[in-house]
């Protein structure tokens, strides 16, 4: 099992960018699904997660700017990052608990992590 993150890049203060995240391989079942993220010199954070039901949490600095969505269909996950700032500038990771075939608990995976910067 794996996840996959993209979409990050480089953008202006003001700008958006939406980032992916994929799980393959032989999955079971995913719970909740989550995007951290980690400045330089800073702890990882919880920016936003979704269960498999689609309730949503968002960290404070966030909200109303940043929309996660999923596709269980696809085993996909989505941040639509607007109005971005350049604190929002960190290395961004997916999150998933899964359970893949012949298992019977959820184990936690991470993606590699896409970086996000915002220039002022």
């Amino acid at each position: 099992v794996q996840l996959q993150a993209s979409g990050g890049g480089l953008v202006q203060a003001g700008g958006s960018l939406r980032l992916s995240c994929t799980a393959s391989g032989n999955i079971v079942s995913i719970s909740t699904m989550g995007w951290y993220r980690q400045a330089p010199g800073k702890q990882r954070e919880l920016v936003a997660e979704i269960t498999s039901g689609g309730s949503t949490n968002y960290v404070d600095s966030v909200k109303g700017r940043f929309t996660i969505s999923r596709d269980n269909a696809k085993n996909a996950m989505y941040l639509q990052l607007n109005s971005l700032k350049p604190e929002d500038t960190a290395v961004y990771y997916c999150n998933a608990g899964i359970v893949r075939a012949g298992r019977y608990t959820y184990q936690d995976y991470w993606g590699q992590g896409t970086q996000v910067t915002v220039s002022s």
